[in-house]
């Protein structure tokens, strides 16, 4: 485990996080951080954020090939889908 570092908090709130953890933990400029607080105790988590434009693509390509396997449904064919699926689920 590494040696704790100290930083202090600024007039405005901000926090310096040391170059060493910034190094190891790979924070970048605009790296989004959770951020916890408890008692008298702070906890920053780096954020991972999904690629939304990479898991659209994904999902497009799984719809693609199954309308391509089994064709399209009509807009009643997926209200019917729904409503089984939540009644399956008891959720209406």
């Amino acid at each position: 485990m590494a040696e704790p570092e100290v930083t202090t908090v600024s007039e405005k709130g901000q926090v310096v996080i040391p170059q060493a953890v910034r190094n190891k933990l790979g924070l970048k400029p605009k790296t989004r951080l959770l951020v916890y607080g408890y008692d008298d105790t702070v906890i920053l988590k780096k954020l991972h954020l999904p690629d939304v434009r990479a898991e659209w693509k994904r999902l497009k390509k799984i719809v693609d090939e199954r309308i391509k396997e089994y064709g399209e449904l009509s807009e009643k064919e997926i209200a019917e889908e729904v409503k089984a699926y939540r009644r399956e689920k008891g959720l209406k």
